[in-house]
């Protein structure tokens, strides 16, 4: 697509509150409520998509954005477990300074009732 049409394009996309962005050489118009949120995420569905062509001997656009989904996913996937482990290593570690500060907690207690005693 030409930069005039491509224009265009803008143009008539913004009147109507879409955004257009392009895609392994398509262009698409799409709506959202943050347009630099969508230009971002079309720009790295582009990078993903390029990427898998040059390391693919397909030529087919289905099947290399179908590639570029399963590599997102599998990284989407890998980020889940991590966020999930740092979770579990937080909360293990809230529950031992719950503990702790508990036990700390009843020594002063302890100390306090023996000057008040003493």
């Amino acid at each position: 697509m030409s930069a005039a049409e491509m224009s265009r394009a803008e143009m008539a996309a913004q009147s109507s509150g879409a955004v257009v962005v392009e895609i392994y050489d398509q262009v698409y118009q799409l709506r959202g409520t943050d347009p630099a949120h969508i230009h971002r995420l079309a720009d790295l569905v582009n990078a993903k998509m390029r990427a898998v062509s040059t390391h693919s001997s397909t030529v087919d656009s289905l099947r290399v954005a179908v590639l570029a989904a399963l590599n997102i996913a599998d990284e989407l996937l890998a980020l889940r477990a991590r966020n999930d482990s740092l979770t579990g290593s937080m909360t293990q570690s809230q529950t031992t300074m719950r503990t702790r500060a508990g036990s700390l907690s009843g020594m002063l207690d302890e100390v306090l009732e023996e000057r008040k005693a003493g």
